[in-house]
């Protein structure tokens, strides 16, 4: 199957298990609804995907991460997050739903796992031609404190409502991202 063929595949199937998860919780979709959704046997879904976990991760990968990290490359970060937390907001039932799967596959740990990835590349990119001012501050370290401050943001965002608008809510991580503590407890 050629690269487009798959990826045609994957997003069917993404769009499929987005519809059901509205009307369903997460951890009750089973894979053969994802498919008969799709129009698809079940081995279809096993060529591309492990499990319904690892297909909410690809469309956290595919839909939400992706499009932003050529603007985080580029140091466009705000631009990036207004980006990111816009696509989460044009599909606000479904990522309130997804938000509500906990576990071991939480959403909170896949988007975690998928943001420290964009920052690991990111940092080591920039690492690679510096020498370190820390030795323990590692890019593994640095990626995995701002996946950890990300997520935490935007998990409050998702669950009290989307009641900021993406833009408002890249303006307010970009403030505490940017500001000591000390800083924090002056404004406050």
């Amino acid at each position: 199957m050629t690269g487009q063929g798959k990826s045609a595949i994957d997003t069917l199937l993404a769009e499929s298990f987005k519809e059901l998860a509205l009307k369903h919780p997460i951890e009750k979709i089973t894979i053969k609804e994802i498919t008969d959704k799709a129009g698809v046997i079940r081995p279809t879904f096993y060529n591309h995907f492990q499990d319904k976990y690892e297909l909410l991760e690809w469309i956290i990968d595919t839909q939400l991460i992706a499009p932003a990290e050529p603007l985080i490359q580029n140091g466009m970060v705000n631009e990036a997050l207004v980006l990111l937390f816009s696509n989460i907001e044009k599909e606000k039932e479904f990522y309130q739903k997804a938000s509500r799967l906990e576990g071991q596959n939480s959403f909170e740990s896949i988007a975690q796992s998928c943001i420290m990835k964009v920052f690991l590349r990111v940092f080591e990119r920039s690492a690679a031609t510096k020498k370190p001012k820390y030795v323990w501050l590692t890019p593994e370290r640095i990626a995995a404190y701002y996946a950890q401050s990300m997520c935490y943001i935007v998990m409050n965002w998702i669950q009290s409502g989307m009641t900021i608008s993406a833009r408002e809510l890249a303006e307010i991580y970009d403030y505490i991202i940017k500001r000591s503590m000390e800083d924090i407890l002056a404004e406050l």
